[in-house]
C-alpha cells in the first residue's frame, strides 16, 4: 500500500497548520459513564503527536447511530471529558459539527490547540447514499480548516463510504494515521505469507453478518473454531435439535455449504460439543451443561460447555497465527463468560501471532481483565477487519491510496 503518512505530514511540518482529524471515538456508554475506553486510548497517539508538534487538531468522530440529527444520548461530551483526562490539556467539544460553535472554536484554536466536533453523525449528509450530499459535509469540514490536512486515523470506520472517511480525503491533503497503518500491517500478517497452523476462531450472535468471511477463510485456513449464537445454526444443518437456542433457519443451506466445503479443501471445523443450557436470557437464569447432541426443546444455549472449552483450548495449542472474533457465550453475564475467557486465556498462553478482531472479543478482554499485552494485537475496528479478510476493498484506505 502506498500512502502518505502521519510521519510523512510531521516531516513537511505541521507549526501553526490546521490538521483535521478522523478518529474512531465510538465507545460503549452507560449512561455518561464510558464502559471501555480502549478506542479513545487507541485515538491518542496520533492526536497527541500533532498537537506536540504545534498543529491546530480538529477532531470528527461518531457515536453510535443517531439519526442523522442532534440526540443527547449520543453527544460526544464523555469522550471529550476522557480525552482530556488522557491528553492532559482541555479537549473543547463543539456544540455542533459545521455549525457556529465548530467555526468559533476552530478559528480560536492556538497551536497545540485540540477541538472536538460535535457527532459527525448528527448530520444525515455523514452517511448519506447521495455523494453529492456527503461531498458537500466534506467540503465544509474542510472549510473549518484552511490550509489544512486530514489525517484518517479512525480503523473501525475505514470500510465505510462516508463523508469525514471517504469524500473528505479528496477535499484536503490526505495521510494515513499510525492506527490505521498499525492495523493494515496486522491484517497483512493474516493474509500474506502466514504462519502455519492458522486458526480462526469465530463467535458472535449471527451467521448472516459472517457469511462472506466465513466463505474467504475456507480458502485459507487450516482450522475454524466456531461457536457463540452462530455454533447453533451450524449443529442444526448437521441434524441436532438446538432447542430455544439462536438459530438462522434461512442460513441453514449455507451452512451447509460451508460444512461440505470445510470438508472438501480438508480444513478442519471445529464445533462445541456442549453447551450451558439455560431456561431463559438472563444473568442468573437456571442452567444446565449438556451435550450438543442433547439440547433440550426447552432451553437454550447461552456459553459452549466445560468439554467443548478445553476442545478449543487443544485446537489453539499448535496455532501459529490466530485471529478471533465474536464471544463464545453471553459475555456480560458472568455465568456465561466462561467459554469466551477459556478462548482469551487459549490465545495468552500461546506463542502465535495472535489478533483479537475487535467490537464484542476486544470488550470481552478488557471486562474479563485479562492482559492486553497478552496478545499479539487487538483491533479497533471488528467491522474494517473482517471485511478485510472477506477480501473487500476499504473505501477509507482507496481514498487515500487515490491521492498518490
Amino acid at each position: 500500500m502506498s500512502v502518505k503518512n502521519l510521519d510523512d505530514l510531521l516531516g513537511e511540518g505541521v507549526q501553526g497548520r490546521y490538521v483535521l482529524v478522523r478518529s474512531d471515538l465510538n465507545v460503549p456508554l452507560d449512561g455518561e459513564r464510558i464502559t471501555d475506553d480502549g478506542r479513545v486510548r487507541a485515538a491518542l497517539p496520533t492526536i497527541k503527536k500533532l498537537a506536540d508538534a504545534g498543529a491546530k487538531v480538529v477532531v470528527t468522530a461518531h457515536l453510535g447511530r443517531p439519526k442523522g440529527e442532534p440526540d443527547p444520548k449520543y453527544t460526544l461530551a464523555p469522550v471529550a471529558k476522557r480525552l482530556s483526562e488522557l491528553l492532559g490539556a482541555e479537549v473543547a467539544l463543539a456544540g455542533d459539527l459545521v455549525g457556529e460553535s465548530a467555526k468559533a472554536l476552530t478559528g480560536g484554536l492556538a497551536d497545540g490547540g485540540v477541538v472536538l466536533l460535535e457527532n459527525v453523525r448528527f448530520d444525515a449528509r455523514e452517511t448519506s447514499k447521495d455523494a453529492v450530499d456527503r461531498s458537500e459535509l466534506a467540503a465544509e469540514l474542510g472549510a473549518l480548516v484552511p490550509g489544512g490536512a486530514f489525517v484518517s486515523d479512525g480503523f473501525g470506520v475505514v470500510h465505510r463510504k462516508q463523508a469525514s472517511v471517504y469524500e473528505v480525503a479528496s477535499v484536503l491533503p490526505a495521510y494515513a494515521g499510525g492506527l490505521v497503518l498499525a492495523e493494515l500491517d496486522v491484517l497483512k500478517k493474516l493474509t500474506d505469507d502466514v504462519r502455519r497452523p492458522y486458526v480462526v476462531v469465530l463467535g458472535g450472535a449471527k451467521v448472516s453478518d459472517k457469511l462472506g468471511v466465513i466463505a474467504n477463510l475456507l480458502t485459507k485456513v487450516d482450522r475454524l473454531l466456531v461457536g457463540g449464537g452462530m455454533a447453533y445454526t451450524f449443529l442444526k444443518a448437521q441434524g441436532h435439535e438446538v432447542g430455544q437456542s439462536l438459530l438462522q433457519e434461512d442460513q441453514l443451506d449455507q451452512v451447509k455449504g460451508f460444512l461440505a466445503e470445510a470438508e472438501k479443501r480438508g480444513v478442519e471445523l471445529v464445533l462445541p460439543v456442549d453447551v450451558l443450557a439455560a431456561t431463559e436470557f438472563s444473568a442468573d437464569a437456571e442452567h444446565e451443561v449438556v451435550d450438543t447432541t442433547a439440547i433440550p426443546a426447552d432451553r437454550q444455549g447461552l456459553d459452549i460447555g466445560p468439554r467443548s472449552r478445553e476442545l478449543f483450548a487443544s485446537k489453539l495449542a499448535d496455532a501459529q497465527t490466530v485471529f478471533w472474533n465474536g464471544p463464545m457465550g453471553v459475555f456480560e453475564f458472568e455465568a456465561f463468560s466462561g467459554g469466551t475467557r477459556a478462548v482469551a486465556e487459549a490465545l495468552v498462553k500461546s506463542d502465535a501471532f495472535t489478533v483479537v478482531g475487535g467490537g464484542d472479543s476486544a470488550a470481552a478482554v478488557r471486562q474479563l481483565g485479562l492482559p492486553e499485552d497478552g496478545f499479539s494485537h487487538i483491533s479497533t475496528g471488528g467491522g474494517a477487519s473482517l471485511e478485510y479478510l472477506e477480501g473487500k476493498e476499504l473505501p477509507g484506505v482507496v481514498a487515500l491510496e487515490g491521492q498518490n
